[in-house]
């Protein structure tokens, strides 16, 4: 597999294989980590990794992929969300602000 992937689940199975293998989620700001259960602040450096597709024709194909470290233990996975005018506006906001 290349390092620059041509599709999202090209990307989720490189980051898979690079050892990110939990699915992280936002709610009210905070990722939430099933690994430790402790919901985290946006902290920079925790995005690892990013990989963006954009839509050649349709931008409801617009979507990102974060490679991320949770702050308190170490887990490593997944945040996807959608990109462009369909982007999530909170996704958004805790991205920039942890500096991805």
């Amino acid at each position: 597999m290349s390092a620059s992937p041509d599709t999202v689940a090209e990307a989720l199975r490189l980051l898979e294989a690079d050892g990110y293998t939990q699915d992280f989620n936002l709610t009210d700001q905070l990722l939430s980590c099933e690994a430790c259960k402790i919901p985290h602040e946006p902290v920079v450096g925790i995005i690892e990794r990013q990989y963006r597709f954009e839509g050649d024709s349709n931008p409801d194909d617009e979507a990102v992929v974060f490679g991320v470290r949770c702050p308190a233990c170490g887990a490593r996975g997944v945040l996807v969300s959608a990109f462009g005018p369909n982007a999530d506006p909170e996704t958004l906001e805790w991205v920039h602000k942890a500096g991805g």
